[in-house]
């Protein structure tokens, strides 16, 4: 945008980054997943001396299978998921917004003007996430609240956010002064928090 000069631009850290709701979705994915399996297992009549024999009918065989594929998903294809998203992400701040862009399935876009910012919650230490806004829950925390998805790397969420960057803590103070900044200027017509498109 015109008078509009980038001030930072970075990609997320391509290693396997862990964060605070892993240690309640790591056993709980465990627990689905193994669940999962053993019901498949035992529709199958693989458990028991006379198994086979014990067979349940093809109907509870189909009804496991989503079971388990949503459980292997929730172990390991997620961090697959995230590791394939972030070698396709890229943030930027400039004077006026944070950007957004993601060449995933589809090019993905989103901007968010830094005075409409209600708040920047940190994660992490060195490596860390912005939420620009709440931090949302990975499961709801009560009826009509948000929630996010299982990938750190969805360009539509509610909230914008910056995942898994070097140096959090850096970027964090760039964000907050500018965004000082730009409240101080006070631009005449107010903005919405961001823009999300596709392309």
């Amino acid at each position: 945008m015109p008078g509009e000069s980038f001030q930072w631009a970075g990609l997320p850290n391509p290693g396997v980054v862990f964060h605070s709701d892993d240690w309640t979705m790591i056993p709980f994915s465990i627990l689905w997943g193994g669940f999962a399996i053993f019901w498949e297992a035992a529709a199958l009549g693989y458990w028991g001396k006379d198994a086979k024999s014990h067979q349940a009918p093809g109907f509870f065989v189909l009804w496991g299978i989503p079971f388990v594929l949503v459980g292997q998903y929730l172990i390991w294809g997620r961090f697959l998921e995230d590791a394939w998203l972030k070698r396709r992400t890229y943030y930027g701040v400039t004077n006026r917004r944070v950007l957004i862009l993601q060449e995933g399935w589809k090019r993905k876009t989103r901007s968010c003007y830094l005075e409409a910012i209600p708040e920047i919650n940190r994660e992490g230490e060195r490596t860390g996430t912005l939420w620009l806004g709440e931090k949302l829950p990975l499961f709801t925390g009560g009826r009509g609240r948000a929630k996010r998805s299982a990938s750190r790397f969805e360009v539509d969420g509610i909230v914008p956010v910056l995942d898994d960057i070097n140096d959090v803590d850096s970027v964090g103070r760039l964000i907050r002064s500018l965004r000082e900044e730009a409240r101080k200027m006070g631009d005449a017509s107010p903005r919405s928090l961001s823009s999300p498109e596709q392309r």
